[in-house]
């Protein structure tokens, strides 16, 4: 049994809580919160009833690296790195599910968060957390950067694409709708129930934070610097993001390359389903799993290419991905305590 703590008890932990109660090689020691000292986690989240009987405690850093063989960390930027600093120095894993080492130039990390970044140089050795791309990367890490859910949902699709040539890197136009829990369970105007329910609303335009990290890891793909515009969209639903991105076949290529290149990259990943053709992903036949659709449209007369995707922004997005990456870490099977379908309807 590896023993792990998790640091938060936002929507993201106890998502973790929920996928790991099937785990049978991982026991989740602690989980160390600021607002719910005290409390049992199932009271605070009723649904992990019987799952588990933890009680929220302050952290404390020195008991993690004398009890935690692995952590994960879901903070708001900025809190991370200290932690993660002093871990690492003690032989403890990392799986951070916040932005602090997510993009590799401190200074892009500055300007879009706000924040001065307190360990520039461990950005190198940080590892971006997709597995379906950087497997052998993670297994060697001692951090990894879990990827952010709408960078997610638009790099899978794309990466291959731009990897192979078969789509323009220029022009690349990424338009997602998201859940509200994607806005976190802090209280704010923003995600009351009447601001949201029955509209549609655009956010971050032009200057989202998960911009420079799609760019980031596109380009890291294409092996050249691409050109995005990405959009998000607030969706009046629970869980779930879709995302449509539109590009262009390059000179040469043909539509029907756009499909065999991504069934031939994704055809052994268990998490990754390229759908048939015709067929467009649905939200809700990935809630609740760590499940990523893939939905294609390819045109040789116009070179138009659109993908659609879709994915559970708290699984496939955050703590599920997370799972797949701390289960890589240890040397677990992949697919351990995420292999299972979603909810419908």
């Amino acid at each position: 049994m590896f023993k792990i703590g998790i640091i938060g008890d936002g929507y993201t932990a106890a998502d973790l809580l929920r996928l790991l109660a099937g785990h049978d090689q991982v026991q989740v020691n602690a989980i160390f919160s600021t607002e719910n000292i005290g409390r049992r986690i199932d009271h605070v989240y009723p649904h992990l009833g019987g799952f588990t009987d933890l009680v929220c405690r302050e952290t404390d850093v020195e008991w993690i690296k004398n009890n935690c063989e692995a952590v994960f960390l879901a903070l708001p930027h900025g809190l991370s790195v200290p932690m993660v600093m002093e871990l690492k120095s003690a032989g403890v894993k990392s799986v951070d599910l916040g932005a602090d080492f997510r993009l590799k130039d401190a200074c892009i990390y500055e300007r879009y968060y706000e924040t001065v970044h307190q360990a520039p140089d461990l950005l190198k050795e940080a590892v971006y957390g997709l597995p379906e791309l950087y497997r052998q990367d993670i297994r060697q890490a001692d951090i990894i950067a879990n990827p952010g859910c709408f960078p997610t949902s638009a790099i899978l699709p794309l990466a291959p694409l731009l990897a192979t040539g078969v789509v323009s890197g220029q022009g690349i136009v990424i338009d997602s709708k998201s859940g509200v829990s994607g806005a976190g369970k802090g209280l704010r105007a923003s995600s009351m129930f009447c601001e949201v329910n029955e509209g549609v609303k655009a956010y971050g335009v032009g200057t989202h934070r998960h911009s420079p990290e799609i760019a980031q890891e596109l380009s890291r793909a294409a092996q050249s610097p691409v050109d995005i515009m990405f959009t998000p969209h607030l969706i009046p639903m629970n869980r779930g993001i879709l995302t449509t991105t539109y590009t262009h076949l390059r000179p040469g290529m043909k539509a029907l390359e756009v499909r065999e290149v991504l069934e031939d990259k994704y055809a052994r990943e268990t998490f990754v389903r390229v759908l048939p053709e015709g067929v467009m992903p649905h939200t809700k036949w990935v809630y609740g799993s760590n499940s990523l659709d893939i939905g294609i449209f390819a045109d040789d007369d116009s070179g138009h290419v659109i993908i659609v995707s879709a994915l559970d922004n708290l699984t496939k997005g955050a703590s599920g991905q997370a799972i797949q990456n701390l289960n890589l870490l240890l040397g677990i099977e992949e697919t351990k305590s995420l292999y299972f379908p979603g909810v419908h309807p």
